[in-house]
C-alpha cells in the first residue's frame, strides 16, 4: 500500500532539550518535502506545535485531529489545512490511525506512548499492516525499549512483535524502512500451553 499520509505522534510539551524540537521540525519540514501528508493532534503548542509549523511553511497539507475539550482549552492550532473536532479522545485516535498510512513516535509522554501502544497493539493483532517507528533523539527512548526487549525476554512479547516498531534517530532512513515493511502474521499468544490445574 502506497504512503500518502504519516501520523506523527509527539508531545504538547516542548521538552527539556533543544533537539526534541529541531527535531520534530525536521520531520515537518521532510514529509512537505516529499509530498507525504502529515495528520497529528491537531495542537498549536510543544513538539506539535513546532511539527505542524514547519510543514506547513514547507508548503505540506496538516491535517489536525483534536477533540472539543482542547479547543475549549484554546491550544487547537488554527491554521492547519484541515482540523477535524471530535468528541473523545477515542474518536481522536481512532480517525488519526484512519487517515494515516504509516506512524511515528516523536519524544512525548503518557499521551505520545498510549497512541502509539494502541497502533502497535492493533498491528499484533492484524487489524493493519500500517509500519510503525520511532525516532530516537538524546536517547529519549532507550529505556522503553530496554522494557520491550525485557518483555521480549520475559516472554510477553514475541519477537516478530518487537520488531515491528522500527526505530532509527534519522527522519529519512525510518521512512526509507517503512517502504519496505512487512507486517507480521497475525499471531498474539507467546505461549499456548495448556492451563494447568
Amino acid at each position: 500500500m502506497p504512503i500518502r499520509r504519516i501520523c506523527v505522534f509527539s508531545g504538547s510539551s516542548p521538552g527539556a532539550s533543544p533537539a526534541f524540537g529541531e527535531l520534530a521540525e525536521s520531520l515537518g519540514r521532510l514529509l512537505a518535502g516529499r509530498q507525504l501528508g502529515l495528520v497529528y493532534g491537531g495542537a498549536s503548542v510543544g513538539l506539535m506545535g513546532r511539527l505542524a509549523g514547519a510543514a506547513l511553511e514547507a508548503g505540506g497539507e496538516v491535517i489536525g485531529v483534536i477533540p472539543q475539550s482542547l479547543v475549549d482549552m484554546e491550544v487547537a492550532h488554527t491554521g492547519l489545512t484541515d482540523l477535524r473536532i471530535v468528541g473523545t479522545m477515542h474518536e481522536r485516535k481512532a480517525l488519526m490511525a484512519d487517515l494515516a498510512d504509516a506512524f511515528i513516535a516523536l519524544p512525548g509522554g503518557i499521551g505520545t506512548l498510549d497512541e502509539l501502544f494502541e497502533i502497535l497493539t492493533w498491528a499484533q493483532l492484524g487489524l493493519h499492516a500500517k509500519p510503525a517507528g520511532l525516532l530516537e533523539c538524546d536517547g529519549y527512548f532507550a529505556p522503553l525499549l530496554a522494557f520491550l526487549d525485557g518483555a521480549v525476554r520475559a516472554r510477553f512479547l514475541q519477537p516478530l512483535h518487537r520488531e515491528m516498531l522500527i526505530v532509527d534517530v534519522d527522519p529519512v532512513r525510518l521512512l526509507a524502512a517503512f517502504e519496505s515493511y512487512q507486517p507480521p502474521a497475525p499471531v498474539k499468544w507467546v505461549d499456548r500451553a495448556p492451563p494447568t490445574r
